[in-house]
């Protein structure tokens, strides 16, 4: 069912004081666009239709084969097809990008007809959510150079490295030797990536200074070692070390093979990208925004679209977290005064709050505070048995965040590997010499349990949805999955999880902030001509700021993906009245996968019938 047009922004920020244990803080319905809308006919007598399962499944296949790296990452085929895939990097050539284009067109299209005519429930969403990733695919092509290529985050001088030290399966010693065939092609996408960084700066689109330097660094980082002492020897060294079908002859001859393959192949491509960067360095100045390049507004447009799957525009999203941030001050104000913290804005109370925490005395405390995450993600475990009925059963770990990508990345989350052989892991950056103490429940919430752990294990172990949306091949976007991992930190404040830890509660609700802020921040920065010194003078690092920067539009999923769980929860709630099962809305949220919002939307719909309907 399309989601009507009943309510304006207007009214939508009339709930400003929503209570925080209410959290219905609205959305308004008509930012949610809904190109799906036909496929929420309610046919429950609609029988599968054989001939989309089959085209599905054989689109998908030639999706993934498209990406070798995605291939591995999922192990998404098995025998010959997915060891020959294992042993290749995905192209990054502009040949490459229009196959993927003119792929997604193919699919759009054919989806099309099949939504036209009749699907069972589950096909509905499944095409939907389909046509939703590969229509954005498609309408992102034109702005794909608006984004540094070697930025600090996604570009390929740490990419590649974190993908053959972290992702690339190593269970045998033929692992090692697919491992050793990607390898050598790491030069290669290196040059491929360099050559698509020139074509874009001769087309003026240049990087501020500081994210260049960024890039700058990791560079020099990955540089300075000598071949044999490099990460990515070292990681093979580390790695094959466990390996029981690997001789050490065979072992000794690996090492020496990647040492060569890293001296005479992969070092030198990266003296190139710095050659490259020292060149565009006198080029760059600070100006932060996309509006800087020429058509940036548009860019800046469609990327808020396809992170958010809403229609809300710009001016919009700056609103709602101006009321947010307005809301959250408020409450945290109480707090602090509780505590006897009186005097400064939120933001230096807050900090002279963490500093009564930091660790005391000579010792490096980082093992401590790693070992404390872990004894956290385990007690939310035990604490999210009686909200969840579904949970997933690959365990998950934490781990400090590796050196080369340390000095700017944020937290965050990688999925088990499917086979087993890999847990899910929670990346704890940990750069000192200070640490933010209060907000680690809250952020091991988010990003393990009951948070992204619970949301994407779940969905890789689900088996009554299609593989390609178990394994995310398809997928409802960041709003999904990063409001479903905010919610889980306002679950954890509406449970009363901080019962008795009022700074771990001013630390849940200071995350929460930190979202909100984003909203105003992020939405600044890209239209509204701010300088990264306001950004960080609004209550954000400077590592954050700088990864708005060079991924604009993103993190305004947070917030708005929470907010309309939060809404369609109340609605649930308003409607179901008794009948209503906090569990059963996790499950039903959890084991779709993840679908836009539109989508969840009709979904949840659904359930609120069905459990009408039961006696």
């Amino acid at each position: 069912m399309p989601i009507s047009s009943q309510r304006s922004l207007r009214a939508a920020l009339a709930t400003l004081f929503v209570p925080l244990a209410l959290g219905a803080a609205m959305l308004p319905d008509a930012a949610l666009a809904a190109p799906a809308a036909k496929t929420a006919a309610k046919d429950g007598t609609t029988k599968p239709n054989a001939a989309f399962d089959t085209w599905a499944e054989r689109f998908a296949n030639d999706w993934v084969r498209m990406n070798p790296q995605l291939a591995s990452s999922t192990q998404y085929f098995s025998g010959a097809e997915q060891a020959a895939l294992d042993r290749q990097l995905t192209p990054q050539t502009p040949a490459q990008r229009k196959k993927m284009v003119a792929l997604a067109k193919t699919g759009v299209a054919r989806l099309d007809k099949f939504l036209a005519g009749p699907l069972d429930e589950t096909q509905k969403i499944s095409a939907s959510v389909m046509r939703w990733s590969l229509t954005n695919v498609i309408a992102n092509e034109p702005f794909e150079d608006y984004n540094f290529v070697f930025s600090q985050f996604g570009g390929p001088q740490v990419g590649l490295v974190n993908y053959m030290t972290q992702t690339h399966p190593m269970r045998t010693a033929a692992d090692v030797d697919s491992w050793l065939a990607r390898l050598e092609q790491v030069g290669t996408r290196m040059d491929e990536a360099l050559a698509r960084a020139r074509s874009a700066t001769e087309r003026k689109m240049i990087p501020p200074r500081f994210i260049l330097e960024r890039a700058q660094f990791q560079v020099d980082t990955f540089l300075k070692p000598a071949a044999a002492q490099n990460v990515l020897v070292a990681s093979l060294e580390k790695r094959s070390a466990e390996l029981k079908d690997l001789a050490p002859e065979a072992r000794t001859a690996a090492i020496a093979r990647a040492t060569r393959i890293v001296e005479e192949k992969i070092r030198p491509a990266y003296v190139r990208v710095q050659g490259f960067m020292a060149e565009l360095h006198p080029k760059t100045n600070d100006t932060a925004g996309i509006s800087r390049l020429q058509g940036g507004l548009k860019a800046y447009d469609r990327a808020i679209a396809n992170f958010t799957s809403t229609t809300l525009t710009a001016d919009e999203i700056h609103a709602i977290g101006l009321r947010e941030v307005a809301r959250l001050e408020a409450e945290m104000d109480k707090h602090l005064r509780a505590l006897g913290f009186k005097d400064g804005d939120i933001e230096s109370r807050m900090k002279a709050l963490d500093a009564t925490f930091q660790p005391k005395g000579d010792e490096d405390p980082r093992p401590a505070i790693l070992a404390k995450y872990k004894e956290m993600v385990k007690d939310a475990q035990a604490r999210s048995e009686s909200l969840f009925n579904l949970k997933p059963r690959a365990p998950v770990d934490v781990l400090r965040e590796p050196p080369l990508t340390e000095a700017s990345a944020a937290a965050h989350y990688s999925l088990p590997a499917p086979d087993g052989s890999r847990p899910g892991v929670f990346w704890v950056p940990l750069r000192g010499p200070t640490f933010n103490m209060i907000r680690m429940r809250s952020l091991s919430y988010h990003e393990a349990v009951p948070g992204h752990h619970f949301q994407l294990a779940i969905q890789q172990e689900l088996s009554g949805i299609p593989k390609y949306r178990s394994q995310r091949i398809f997928s409802g976007g960041s709003a999904h999955s990063e409001g479903w991992a905010l919610y889980t930190e306002r679950l954890a404040v509406e449970q009363g999880w901080y019962a008795n830890d009022v700074p771990g509660l001013l630390g849940a609700l200071g995350s929460e902030l930190f979202r909100a802020r984003r909203l105003v921040v992020d939405t600044g920065l890209h239209t509204k001509g701010w300088t990264r010194q306001q950004a960080v003078d609004y209550g954000i690092n400077v590592e954050e700021v700088d990864r708005y920067v060079v991924w604009p539009g993103q993190a305004t999923a947070y917030m708005i993906g929470m907010l309309r769980i939060l809404e369609l929860r109340e609605k649930a709630k308003t409607e179901l009245g008794p009948k209503f099962s906090l569990p059963g809305f996790h499950d039903m949220v959890l084991g779709a996968g993840s679908v836009p919002l539109d989508v969840l939307g009709q979904l949840v719909d659904g359930w609120i019938a069905k459990e009408k309907a039961k006696a």
